[in-house]
C-alpha cells in the first residue's frame, strides 16, 4: 500500500505543479480541478445510489463543474460578460436548486422525489461549491503562491499525521467514524502544517529571493498553517463519515494506495476556504 502512494505522489505532484505554476494566461488548474471534482462527484454520486440514496449524477456533475467554472474570471467574462460576480453566483445557485426539482417533476414515479432532491444539490454544494474556493484563490493577488500554500500544507499534515500515527498512535481520534485516526497522528498534523508553512516567509535564502514568499509574519504564517491542518482533518473525517454511512471503504479505485478522487479532495477543500478567507480578510 505505501508503494502504491508513492508511486502515485511521484507523478501526481508534478501534474499538479504545473497546473498551478501556468495557470496564466490558459486555465490549466481551472481545469485540473474541474476534472477531479467532476470525477468526485461522479464517485459521491455512485457511492449514494449503492447506499439507497440515489441522486441525479448528470445534473451534480454538470452544476459541480458549472460552480468550479464560474470562480475562474476568465471563464466568467467568457460566458455572462457584464454580469455582476454575486449575481452570477447567485444564478448558479438559483440553477442548482431549480433545475433538479423541474426534471424530478417529469419522473412517473414520485417516491423519494425529495431524497433525490437533497442529494444532488449536497453533492453540487460540497465538491463543487467547496472546490471552487481553490479556484477562486489562484485568481488573487499572489493567487499562486496562496494555492501551493494550500495544497503543501495540507499534504504535510496528512503525511505527517499518517506516518506519526501508524508508528506511534495509542489514542484512536474518532473510533465510531475513521478506526484508523489517532490523537497522536493528528497532533504530528498539526506540527507538519505549520513546518510546512515557513516555506513561505519572506525571506531570503543564500541571497536569493523566496519565489514562494507570502506577506505572512512568523507568527502569522505557522497560525494559518495549524488552521489548515485542523480543517483538512475536520474534512477528512466528514469524508469518512460519508462512506462509513454508506457501507464503503473508500470512494473509488483511481489512485491507487489512495482510494478515489473524493478521498483525496477532503481534506483539501476544506483548507481552501480556510485560505481564501484569510486572504480575503487579512491581507486585503
Amino acid at each position: 500500500m505505501l508503494r502504491y502512494r508513492i508511486i502515485t505522489a511521484v507523478w501526481g505532484l508534478p501534474l499538479i505543479i504545473a497546473a498551478v505554476w501556468f495557470d496564466q494566461p490558459l486555465p490549466w488548474f481551472t481545469l485540473l480541478v474541474a476534472a477531479w471534482a467532476a470525477v468526485a462527484a461522479y464517485e459521491f454520486y455512485r457511492l449514494g445510489a449503492a447506499a439507497q440514496h440515489p441522486g441525479l449524477p448528470w445534473a451534480g456533475v454538470v452544476l459541480t463543474l458549472a460552480f468550479v467554472a464560474s470562480a475562474d474570471a476568465r471563464v466568467q467574462s467568457l460566458v455572462s460578460p457584464g454580469l455582476d460576480p454575486a449575481a452570477a453566483a447567485l444564478l448558479l445557485l438559483a440553477a442548482a436548486t431549480v433545475l433538479p426539482l423541474i426534471w424530478l417533476l417529469r419522473g412517473k414515479d414520485k417516491s423519494g422525489a425529495f431524497n433525490r432532491w437533497a442529494w444532488t444539490l449536497a453533492g453540487i454544494a460540497y465538491i463543487g461549491g467547496l472546490s471552487s474556493f481553490l479556484v477562486a484563490t489562484r485568481g488573487l493577488a499572489d493567487g499562486r503562491n496562496w494555492v501551493f500554500f494550500t495544497l503543501l500544507t495540507t499534504f504535510a499534515s496528512d503525511t505527517a499525521a499518517y506516518f506519526y500515527g501508524r508508528a506511534l498512535g495509542r489514542h484512536k481520534l474518532a473510533p465510531a467514524i475513521s478506526p484508523g485516526k489517532t490523537w497522536e497522528g493528528a497532533g504530528a498534523g498539526l506540527v507538519g502544517a505549520m513546518a510546512a508553512s515557513l516555506i513561505f516567509l519572506p525571506e531570503t535564502y543564500f541571497g536569493a529571493t523566496n519565489a514562494l514568499r507570502l506577506p505572512l509574519s512568523y507568527w502569522a504564517a505557522p497560525l494559518l498553517g495549524l488552521l489548515v491542518s485542523l480543517f483538512g482533518q475536520l474534512g477528512d473525517l466528514v469524508e469518512s463519515l460519508f462512506k462509513r454511512n454508506m457501507g464503503a471503504k473508500d470512494s473509488g479505485r483511481l489512485l491507487p494506495g489512495h482510494g478515489g478522487a473524493l478521498d483525496r479532495i477532503d481534506s483539501v477543500v476544506f483548507a481552501g476556504v480556510v485560505v481564501y478567507y484569510y486572504v480575503i480578510w487579512a491581507i486585503r
